[in-house]
């Protein structure tokens, strides 16, 4: 999945950087955020964004989509002028040559050619723009040496999509990869964008959103409601983690905003070990309408 961050902001470079100050930036975030060196588990996702940005701003005629229309130049069905229809890289092609898509089951299979194209007809036509392999452009930008070569093979990449809830307890997934059957056995703790390889392929995750919990790395936030009582006197309330539901004591005088941690009830690690945490945010429930009654309290209250 693209990133959305600036891509000026990932390689730390200026709009009017040369293409010397790209390589040099370029060479310094890869090689730190190379998840063959770096083990933090975000280390692949921003070796894949550093990759991206590195892609688009060294390569003139994209650079100067994206100065023009932001991220929107890249995505399919985006305005026009900007990755839609009449867009640059519209009509399926990337300059200089073209991404192909292969469906087949619950697999999304992507990969990118130069300097040709499939046939009208073909299945593979009329893709959007896609974003190369990040250990590709890692090795052809330092030389067929490198130590990590292997990483980068020429393997087919498929996408496989799955839930929240499976990305972070893992789960194994039966699939049919030409006419055979497999089992894919995702890890817990997962993140959208892993690329896990399998035997002969590689799997590229795509995390659906859950519309309760909120993935930061390893740590999961969860934005809570609780009656403008409950934060006033206190009292215990329910709190919905990946776990289930546990009990928490809510402390008189709670104020908006305030966020509660719960340790090791994050996201399992995939490479440490151990689990991150979970971080409440308690919002107040402000009544909309209130009886004659309830309103002299509240006067009683604040005059003291």
């Amino acid at each position: 999945m693209p990133t959305t961050r600036d891509y000026y902001d990932i390689l730390g470079v200026s709009k009017n950087a040369s293409k010397d100050e790209l390589r040099k930036a370029y060479r310094k975030q890869a090689l730190e955020w190379h998840p063959d060196r770096n083990k933090s588990p975000n280390a692949e996702k921003k070796f894949k964004e550093i990759n991206q940005a590195y892609e688009i701003l060294s390569d003139p005629e994209k650079k100067a989509a994206y100065d023009q229309f932001g991220h929107a130049a890249f995505q399919p069905g985006g305005f026009p002028g900007a990755g839609g229809a009449g867009g640059p890289f519209a009509g399926g092609a990337t300059p200089g040559g073209q991404t192909r898509t292969y469906r087949q089951g619950p697999f999304t299979y992507t990969y990118t050619t130069y300097g040709g194209g499939g046939s009208a007809g073909s299945p593979f036509e009329g893709v959007g723009f896609d974003f190369s392999d990040p250990f590709e452009i890692f090795e052809q930008f330092f030389g067929g040496g490198s130590s990590f070569r292997g990483r980068a093979a020429q393997m087919p990449r498929y996408g496989l999509s799955i839930s929240f809830d499976e990305a972070v307890h893992g789960c194994e997934k039966e699939v049919s990869l030409d006419g055979k059957k497999r089992t894919i056995k995702i890890p817990a703790g997962v993140t959208d964008g892993s690329r896990i390889r399998f035997g002969d392929f590689y799997v590229s995750i795509d995390v659906k959103p859950d519309t309760l919990f909120k993935r930061d790395g390893d740590d999961i936030i969860v934005n809570m409601m609780i009656p403008l009582t409950t934060a006033i006197l206190g009292g215990i309330v329910r709190v919905p983690t990946i776990d289930g539901e546990l009990k928490l004591r809510i402390r008189p005088g709670t104020q908006p905003g305030t966020m509660v941690r719960l340790r090791g009830k994050g996201v399992p690690r995939l490479r440490r070990g151990g689990r991150g945490d979970q971080y409440v945010r308690f919002q107040v429930q402000i009544p909309e309408k209130l009886s004659r009654k309830q309103k002299e309290l509240i006067r009683e209250f604040e005059e003291g």
